[in-house]
């Protein structure tokens, strides 16, 4: 019998909101079901181990799940369920069907509508693309007027802020390789030099500062992370 979980890996179109995913159970091990909705953010590494333990006919887990967290120090941690809050939230922003109710600058709603809507001939934009500028807009521009929603966040942020960079406010968004981060960059200058020209007084000249490329060694080989600080 055909394993679909490993033939047909893929459940959803890059352009569109993943609304789909296999499911892994505990261990990590796939249960071959479909599961009618988005992932949820958590912490499993995705490393086949070997089928069987020299000396012993037991079989072994075919992922290894993490049951520690792996990203987070005693300086900074990495925080799941703040991360799916979050997605949540501008999931149901994104879903509003009057941009007067986006909360927004309307030089932003018309972007979003392009970036959403735009019938673009050639190459156009991924939904994980989009959602990250989304999520910046949603922090910088709708989260300050949502009460004690948007302060939640905003608060967290400022925390993590102080701990990791005193006086230096950033917020970085997190793409898997591969998925265009070059292209979000010129998303959210596109979006920061439209409205500081338009709305002086709102937005700040020197809103984002561009970085140089940056490498570091993981995975199977090296993988180019981009920053842009906001």
């Amino acid at each position: 019998m055909e394993n679909e979980f490993f033939s047909k890996p893929i459940l959803n179109s890059p352009y569109e909101y993943p609304s789909r995913h296999w499911e892994l159970d505990n261990k990590g091990q796939p249960t071959h079901q479909i599961i009618g909705q988005r992932r949820r953010a958590e912490f499993i590494t995705p490393i086949p181990k070997p089928k069987k333990r020299k000396g012993s006919g037991e079989q072994l887990q075919l992922f290894d799940f993490e049951e520690d967290d792996p990203i987070s120090s005693a300086d900074q941690r990495y925080d799941p369920p703040i991360i799916n809050e979050l997605r949540k939230n501008v999931d149901d922003w994104r879903k509003l069907p009057n941009p007067n109710d986006w909360l927004v600058t309307p030089e932003t709603a018309r972007l979003l509508q392009h970036w959403r809507h735009h019938p673009f001939n050639g190459v156009r934009p991924f939904f994980c693309q989009i959602e990250a500028v989304e999520t910046a807009i949603w922090l910088t521009e709708v989260a300050p007027k949502r009460g004690k929603t948007g302060s939640k966040f905003l608060n967290h942020l400022d925390a993590a802020n102080q701990n990791a960079n005193p006086e230096l406010m950033r917020l970085a968004l997190k793409l898997a390789t591969g998925a265009g981060k070059t292209t979000v960059m010129a998303m959210v200058i596109a979006w920061q030099t439209v409205n500081a020209v338009r709305r002086p007084n709102d937005h700040e000249d020197a809103f984002i500062t561009p970085e140089n490329e940056r490498y570091c060694a993981g995975g199977s080989g090296t993988r180019s992370i981009k920053f842009l600080e906001i």
